[in-house]
């Protein structure tokens, strides 16, 4: 990596800050990161201060990668100005979902899919912060056995929502200990001491299921390059700063036993395995918070299928579901 790139950053919230410190920590050959956002101002991100400018098409003039970084659920930054940035030259990596769907466009996780990178036409997706973490581990299984069917119970973290969820937990649990009463605005219930079984709104495409649990259906098969894998997924909020947890039972077109689905796993890259139940030992959301790497384990077959496995995984959907992601996308195009 002898040049230096220009590196742009659309949005400055959770997923914003995060790219900001992984650039630095894993020395992103750049030498700008220019932040964009809704208005011109100084701000303070991840301990530099940087001087925002306003998001226009001209302000991606001269940048060689664009970081959109809107969290689950965020719209219209890339609507608005992606397509325009690639017109000007910039390779734009989106962790928004407006067009993970778009057939121009590459629907990427490096360990598992790199070869979606031929031939873009400069505008490639981060999948969902919860995609990403069960392709890590299902990607290489799948490689091996094929996957068939694939049904994931998710806990995800409150920042998947942006820092206004975030600021809501923390308030709630102020509050529950000095007694006083809670209020709640990011969710339609209280999330302290309670769980959500809803992440986003209802699909007319999936009758009964909400967006985020489309999500994982219509990005999984695209990932894998098969649309006749069958997903069912309940995507539930639970009061959790960071980290995604999920239970995954999988059927595989091949049989795959557990110690022959250990063995893959343990060679497989971003991935840890942590399997001891008897010692307590399994992936969590506080062992994978700021962590590059998502965590397997409960490795087990599923007795209730041909062909099946059951996993649990964790990753913290801040950091490798979102931000992590997109610069290994920049990286793996390098």
């Amino acid at each position: 990596m002898s040049k230096n790139f220009k590196v742009g950053i659309v949005g400055i919230g959770a997923v914003g800050t995060e790219m900001v410190k992984v650039l630095r920590q894993r020395q992103f050959p750049c030498d700008e990161i220019r932040i964009m956002a809704r208005s011109t101002r100084e701000e303070e991100v991840a301990g530099e201060v940087f001087n925002v400018v306003e998001t226009t098409p001209e302000a991606f003039d001269g940048l060689d990668f664009a970081f959109f970084a809107g969290t689950e659920g965020s719209k219209g930054a890339s609507q608005q100005y992606g397509w325009q940035a690639v017109e000007r030259g910039v390779i734009v990596i989106d962790n928004g979902d407006d067009f993970r769907m778009d057939p121009r466009v590459p629907l990427v996780v490096p360990e598992v899919n790199p070869e979606a990178l031929r031939n873009h036409q400069g505008f490639i997706a981060n999948p969902n912060c919860s995609t990403i973490i069960a392709m890590m581990a299902v990607g290489p299984l799948h490689r091996a056995a094929g996957l068939r069917r694939m049904v994931a119970s998710t806990y995800q973290a409150v920042s998947g929502t942006g820092r206004n969820a975030i600021v809501e937990l923390e308030a709630q649990l102020k509050d529950y200990v000095a007694g006083r009463p809670l209020s709640n605005a990011a969710y339609p219930h209280q999330i302290l001491l309670n769980v959500l079984p809803q992440i986003g709104g209802l699909k007319a495409e999936l009758p009964g299921f909400t967006s985020e649990e489309a999500k994982m259906l219509f990005e999984t098969r695209k990932i894998l390059g098969n649309d006749q894998i069958r997903v069912a997924t309940t995507c539930v909020r639970v009061p959790v700063f960071y980290g995604h947890a999920e239970a995954l039972n999988l059927e595989f077109d091949r049989p795959l036993s557990v110690a022959d689905a250990t063995s893959i796993l343990s060679e497989a890259q971003g991935l840890r395995i942590v399997d001891d139940t008897a010692n307590a030992r399994y992936p969590m959301p506080l062992s994978v918070e700021g962590q590059d790497d998502c965590q397997v384990g409960r490795i087990r077959k599923d007795p209730s299928t041909e062909n099946g496995l059951c996993l649990f995984v964790a990753g913290d959907n801040i950091r490798k579901g979102a931000a992590l992601n997109a610069v290994q996308i920049a990286e793996a195009l390098i």
